[in-house]
């Protein structure tokens, strides 16, 4: 039987930290992200896992795991696997889909900048489109490192700033509230200079290469934009922050269905993404 534990770690003790984690878990808990896996990006913890190509028997842990689309591709091949996030009720959604699977694993809330594991913990650390939303890079980028053994894999999967999902941000951006001080945009783990160097000297055999995920879900650009308005935390939170505005929402609304537009390709939305792996030195 899989346990659930749900105490959090931060990276500091300030009541703004504090405050800073639980908007961030607030805001992936709102809409329903389980509906942006289930009916888009499911399959890339699969590419992540394949990348690494999981071992049976390796501890494995899955950070910033939401509903565990890598972590459960990892216990299905035999690995003893945790899988942690910030946000509990996505935790609950992949805890639910690994038994009915009869599948165990470990699902743990915590910090992906104050992960609650000892040093060299695991053989392979891993995350898909998750990590990249940790506020401050560095910190998540030594948390990943620090708790991989010497030898061990590290593998994280992050949209690119100039795909898809990197554009949205961009799009977002002049309508949402001022960044958190210290905090870096979340694509920048989609660019392999940013992440060499992030992990510097500590890591060898980095190894990083970008693929797209073909995405035909959609038939125009504003189906994109309402089922983000609906469904995805961040573009929810954005639309908060301006609903007393009805011209900028109404801005917003069209710069987003023109981005969705202008990225269709046959009917195909590519929404590229940036895959690195990496050996603990």
């Amino acid at each position: 039987m899989s346990s659930f534990t749900s105490t959090t770690h931060t990276v500091t003790a300030t009541d703004e930290d504090r405050a800073l984690k639980a908007k961030h878990a607030a805001m992936w808990a709102s809409g329903s992200y389980p509906t942006v896996v289930d009916e888009v990006v499911h399959t890339l913890g699969s590419i992540l896992v394949e990348s690494i190509d999981v071992q049976p028997g390796q501890r494995v842990l899955d950070v910033a795991a939401g509903t565990g689309t890598s972590a459960i591709p990892s216990a299905r091949r035999g690995a003893e696997v945790i899988a942690t996030d910030l946000t509990p009720e996505l935790l609950a959604v992949g805890r639910a889909a690994a038994e009915a699977e009869g599948i165990e694993l470990t699902w743990q809330t915590a910090d992906a900048e104050a992960l609650p594991f000892s040093d060299a913990d695991f053989d392979v650390v891993l995350s898909s489109i998750g990590v990249m939303f940790a506020p401050h890079h560095e910190l998540a980028a030594d948390e990943l490192v620090r708790v991989c053994r010497p030898g061990g894999t590290i593998g994280v999967l992050s949209w690119t700033p100039n795909g898809f999902i990197g554009q949205l941000f961009a799009t977002m951006k002049p309508y949402a509230p001022p960044p958190p001080p210290g905090a870096s945009p979340a694509p920048l783990w989609g660019s392999v200079d940013h992440v060499r160097d992030l992990f510097g000297d500590r890591v060898e055999e980095f190894v990083a290469h970008q693929q797209a995920l073909l995405v035909d879900r959609f038939a125009t650009g504003a189906e994109f934009r309402d089922f983000m308005k609906a469904n995805y935390g961040p573009t929810i939170a954005v639309y908060r922050f301006i609903a007393d505005d009805p011209e900028k929402v109404a801005a917003l609304d069209a710069d987003m269905a023109a981005l969705g537009d202008r990225f269709f390709d046959d009917g195909v939305m590519p929404w590229e993404y940036l895959i690195v792996t990496a050996k603990r030195r």
